[in-house]
């Protein structure tokens, strides 16, 4: 049996983001980030730093739950 793909953190962030009620120019806003450092970050195009994920995660209200095994 093959084992299950886990989808990477940033894409589930980039998903959830894509999900969102906000606009991202929004959440870079009140982010504290340029535009373009979010907008190169949805595109794959660059990194964002511990600091504004943080951010990022307060404002969509994210929390990380592990998965439990099995699942």
């Amino acid at each position: 049996m093959a084992k299950k793909q886990i989808k990477k953190l940033s894409d589930q962030l980039r998903a959830t983001i894509d999900a969102s009620e906000l606009s991202r120019y929004r959440i870079a806003i009140e982010a504290g980030l340029d535009h373009g450092t979010l907008s190169r970050f949805m595109n794959g195009k660059g990194g964002l730093s511990i600091d504004a994920l943080d951010r990022i995660g307060q404002i969509l209200r994210l929390e990380l739950t592990p998965k439990q095994k099995g699942r």
